[in-house]
């Protein structure tokens, strides 16, 4: 049996009521094709081909892509060595799920291919780190730039915690099952993405430091003028980017945008 390697993030989970955990989040049945990330040794694989009509692995390391189609002989698996954010996502099944067990050092990456991609996953269970999976489920007074990122194509839930001493090696933190559920048309239109994250990262851009003066240095605009963006909008500019919600940073942009239309 191989071991992990390192270099790749590698942790093996084999613990039978985590596996079935994950697997129940995906909320599985016979109709449903599956991507799987980083299938590693197949163990969370074989729960997978269980439930689901199909599973589409993406392997990164070539020894195990190799080995991994014949633990499963007559499954409906199909094996792609590569690295997941260079794989084409266009040509999967409308509707699919992904389920994986994310390396700590990519799932930044991985949550924005999937939920940015044209051919967007209508489920995505991922076991990340804990930290991470807060993060992203995160509600105002905890926001951050990823979490208004996910937030905005997905609905957050949090699965279970996985303590890290039932992982091969054990990482040095514990992880957590996230859920993404993508909403059915994202809470900003494609046209407004840039717009978007140039108000939302404006914002976060000091976010130490109170919205006024974060939108004025990160827009190059004056106080004043930031703080009668703030004021359009309906938001105090004593407060701070991770405050606000999904809905404050969408009345900023249609303040912001009224705003470079009167310029």
């Amino acid at each position: 049996m191989p071991g992990p390697k390192k270099s790749l993030g590698q942790h093996w989970l084999r613990d039978a009521d985590v596996l079935r955990h994950i697997a129940d989040c995906a909320e599985l049945n016979d109709t449903d094709s599956v991507l799987e990330i980083g299938p590693g040794l197949g163990t969370l694989t074989s729960e997978l081909l269980r439930r689901s009509r199909d599973v589409i692995a993406v392997e990164f390391d070539k020894d195990l892509a190799r080995k991994l189609p014949g633990q499963f002989p007559g499954k409906k698996l199909s094996v792609v060595q590569s690295d997941i954010l260079k794989f084409d996502l266009s040509p999967l099944p409308t509707g699919y799920k992904v389920v994986a067990n994310v390396p700590y050092y990519i799932t930044s990456k991985i949550v924005q291919l999937l939920m940015t991609a044209d051919n967007k996953p209508s489920l995505a269970v991922l076991l990340v780190q804990k930290e991470v999976a807060e993060r992203l489920a995160a509600r105002p007074g905890n926001m951050s730039i990823l979490a208004v990122s996910a937030q905005l194509y997905s609905d957050v839930s949090l699965g279970d915690i996985v303590p890290a001493e039932l992982f091969t090696p054990p990482p040095k933190v514990d992880s957590q099952v996230v859920i993404l559920r993508t909403r059915s048309a994202p809470l900003v239109t494609k046209e407004d993405e840039r717009a978007f994250f140039r108000v939302v990262k404006a914002g976060f851009s000091a976010k130490r430091k109170k919205l006024r003066s974060s939108l004025s240095g990160g827009l190059a605009i004056s106080k004043p003028k930031a703080e009668a963006l703030l004021d359009e909008a309906g938001i105090s500019g004593d407060m701070r980017a991770e405050d606000l919600s999904l809905t404050d940073w969408r009345r900023l942009l249609t303040a912001f945008q009224g705003d470079t239309v009167s310029d």
